[in-house]
């Protein structure tokens, strides 16, 4: 339990899923984003117990899917003994609190779900602020009217997480509490620009891992740097970044980012809030775009993904798609890489493809021209030692009057260094 929860979380909650058929989506699409939801209710800690979708033309402005239809659910919920029902799309505040009267018990939507395995798995001091903000800016518009119901007694889903103390007092505590959450945020950027600055002196090619939650990220940043990360067959796994280094064959050493895993409708909140850490996404030199292989909808996933990266500003950073659990499913995984021309396929927890993933991901970083040759003379020992602090030296030779050296350099570097760059 995170601190300052008041009850005991030891039995599970029983649950209904509420999936809606709107024109233009498929039933077999609102069944796989069911499948979906019972999984995340799962690593959020309850049960699903029933099941219902309904055909509509258009959301019901109050009840989202009308008054007979919400009656129809509560008569099942108390058939059921359930405790809440979670809908597969954004509830208005206005909407959930109607249901909630029908029903006699919590109506809470897909983000809410989500935010809520946010709140159990954040375990750093900005991952626990990042969460509690997105949790206070999706809880301020449900505020009105709600009463005591937001309280952390309540203890289900969709009410947990830090600060929930202060959805029991009103607006102006409420905002106070979110801009100094807002400003300490900040702080941790400008100190994260400080670091990353540091690691620009140093000039390492910077990879960040990115994918659909579950995909693999952490056993693959596991399998190349020995980072001994938690790596396990739950959604949400990793919220905050680690970063690393390892050796590509070639010598040069590169640093890799581990970074929360994204899924379809990742609620606006969580990418607000989290925009601090997703800056070594916007920043890196090569994304590691990792998908599940064993996954129906792969090519699904990573639309998600691309919609994530495209909200947070880094739709073009250069991607290596790499296909993922080949050990659990050879020939789905292969045909997945097929169609995926220019992918890599490996299995981040047997190694099998790891090497050659090394040697496309060595390619790729050299094909961006930062390698360039110096030839400098032995008696400008002060450049020598220069290009030794400002690049990467991958290689090297002698003559008798010349060092000659294969460097890692920016276009910082390039251009100070221009008059020792070898004529080709």
């Amino acid at each position: 339990m995170l601190p300052g929860t008041l009850i005991d979380r030891s039995f599970r909650e029983r649950i209904i899923l509420v999936g809606v058929i709107f024109p233009g989506i498929s039933p077999e699409a609102v069944d796989e984003a069911l499948d979906e939801l019972a999984q995340l209710v799962d690593s959020a800690g309850a049960d699903v117990v029933g099941r219902v979708v309904q055909r509509r033309d258009s959301p019901d402005p109050a009840t989202f899917i009308g008054r007979g239809k919400a009656e129809e659910i509560a008569a099942l919920s108390r058939t059921l003994d359930a405790d809440t029902v979670v809908f597969d799309e954004e509830l208005s505040p206005a909407q959930q609190r109607n249901l909630e009267k029908v029903f006699g018990r919590t109506a809470i939507d897909r983000t809410a779900v989500i935010l809520d395995i946010f709140a159990q798995n954040a375990r750093s001091p900005e991952g626990r602020a990042q969460v509690e903000l997105a949790l206070l800016r999706y809880r301020l518009p449900r505020l009105r009217g709600r009463g005591g119901g937001l309280s952390q007694q309540a203890g289900g889903i969709g009410t947990r997480g830090p600060g929930e103390t202060q959805l029991e007092v009103d607006r102006r505590r409420l905002v106070r509490r979110m801009h100094r959450l807002e400003a300490d945020l900040r702080e941790v950027d400008r100190t994260r620009s400080l670091q990353r600055r540091s690691r620009a002196r140093g000039r390492h090619r910077e990879l960040a891992l990115v994918g659909y939650t579950n995909a693999g990220k952490s056993t693959l940043l596991n399998a190349l740097t020995d980072a001994g990360v938690p790596a396990a067959n739950r959604l949400f796994v990793t919220l905050d970044p680690r970063t690393r280094q390892f050796a590509l064959p070639g010598g040069e050493t590169v640093l890799v980012t581990d970074t929360v895993g994204f899924v379809r409708k990742l609620p606006h909140q969580l990418v607000e809030a989290f925009r601090t850490t997703l800056a070594s996404v916007r920043l890196a030199d090569l994304l590691v775009h990792v998908v599940d292989g064993t996954a129906e909808n792969a090519e699904g996933q990573m639309a998600a993904v691309r919609t994530v990266l495209e909200e947070i500003g880094a739709a073009d950073v250069p991607e290596l798609v790499v296909v993922n659990k080949a050990d659990r499913a050879p020939q789905e995984a292969k045909a997945l890489a097929h169609r995926l021309d220019g992918s890599v396929l490996l299995s981040a927890r047997t190694g099998e493809g790891v090497d050659e993933f090394l040697r496309v991901v060595g390619d790729r970083l050299r094909g961006s021209d930062r390698v360039v040759e110096l030839v400098v003379p032995w008696a400008r020992g002060d450049v020598l030692a220069a290009v030794h602090r400002e690049g990467e030296v991958i290689g090297h030779s002698e003559s008798d009057e010349f060092a000659i050296l294969q460097v890692v350099l920016d276009e910082v570097g390039k251009a100070r260094f221009a008059e020792f760059v070898a004529s080709r």
